[in-house]
């Protein structure tokens, strides 16, 4: 018998991975050089589930930090719930837990420590009717570097327009 929500056979092929984007964090590709990037869930109460529900998360200024064993998620808002009241209330920006491996949590610790670099969320999003972050172990880009980046991404997006028009029988423009 397959385990519930798995599908077997030639079906499963034409799925895709069911993701609800909830916010992303665009700037971290444009500040930072994402080396590697983890998944991971994010330990929430209630209220927080139906906030996030509304889409009413902002990545803006966070960032991820071990303490004590643990990763927790630094300085992501999220709105009060409306209808939230006593038990139910949190504070919009309290830090949140990671749930990763033991052996995810050492390796993110050791390269923020030893190679200098950061962890930092690029989405949430629900995914099987989880929340889950998308998390980027980045190095931080200076601004020339910055300014090579946004050169090679143009002369890499005229270079395929040119290529397009190329395939399509179109005469090049030069």
């Amino acid at each position: 018998m397959a385990k519930k929500g798995t599908m077997k056979g030639a079906n499963n092929a034409g799925l895709k991975d069911q993701r609800k984007l909830l916010a992303s964090n665009k700037k971290v590709r444009h500040d930072y050089d994402v080396l590697d990037t983890y998944e991971a869930g994010i330990q929430l109460v209630g209220g927080e589930v139906k906030s996030l529900r509304d889409a009413k998360v902002q990545l803006k200024d966070s960032y991820a930090r071990v303490e004590r064993g643990e990763m927790y998620l630094l300085g992501m808002h999220i709105s009060p719930y409306v209808y939230a009241i006593g038990f139910g209330s949190f504070h919009p920006e309290r830090p949140r837990k990671l749930l990763l491996n033991r052996r995810e949590i050492d390796e993110l610790d050791e390269k923020m420590s030893i190679d200098h670099l950061s962890v930092l969320p690029l989405s949430i999003y629900f995914r099987d009717g989880l929340v889950k972050v998308e998390l980027a172990l980045a190095k931080g880009r200076k601004r020339h570097d910055k300014r090579d980046a946004i050169g090679d991404r143009d002369a890499k997006r005229d270079l395929d327009r040119t290529l397009a028009q190329a395939r399509k029988g179109r005469p090049l423009r030069v």
